[in-house]
């Protein structure tokens, strides 16, 4: 019996299920906790980019499917997997949000590495999402997860901040 390699992170957010949902689809929202910069909201069948400046790197996120208020599948990265945004409404205010990452075509220690960061990413983001969400901070935790990695220097950096 085996098992296909799966991320699982998940969080309750205190916020509406509509008002969560929005936050991944509208990039005027998700810059405030995950990337820097995209070319365009997510939508079914559609391409997008998504930039992280500060460390100069990008992927490519095709949206394959989109359920209101349930369920956003995309498919990103090299080589690529799926990433399944499950949002559950636990109450009228509260959001259970689930991030799935799957169909890793890799073995070995390429595969626990890719397991690993993208364990600690996708919970980076959650963390980042509550923080922005419940309490309008804005926590710059992909920003400080590698600062050894940034694409530019200290003063160029606190200016860009002051933009976000």
């Amino acid at each position: 019996m085996s098992q296909t390699p799966t991320v699982e992170t998940q969080m309750l957010i205190r916020k509406p299920v509509a008002e969560v949902f929005q936050a991944f689809i509208d990039p005027s929202i998700t810059t405030k906790f995950w990337f820097t910069k995209s070319s365009g909201r997510l939508e079914v069948g559609e391409t997008v980019k998504w930039e992280w400046e500060m460390y100069g790197v990008s992927t490519n996120v095709f949206t394959k499917e989109i359920i209101p208020n349930q369920l956003i599948s995309t498919e990103w990265g090299d080589p690529a997997t799926t990433v399944d945004y499950v949002f559950t409404p636990f109450t009228d205010d509260t959001t259970y949000v689930v991030i799935k990452n799957y169909g890793f075509n890799l073995t070995g220690d390429d595969l626990i590495r890719a397991i690993k960061d993208n364990t600690g990413g996708f919970t980076s983001v959650l963390d980042g999402l509550k923080a922005y969400l419940e309490h309008n901070i804005q926590l710059n935790l992909v920003l400080d997860k590698f600062p050894n990695k940034l694409n530019t220097d200290p003063k160029t950096l606190n200016e860009w901040q002051k933009e976000m």
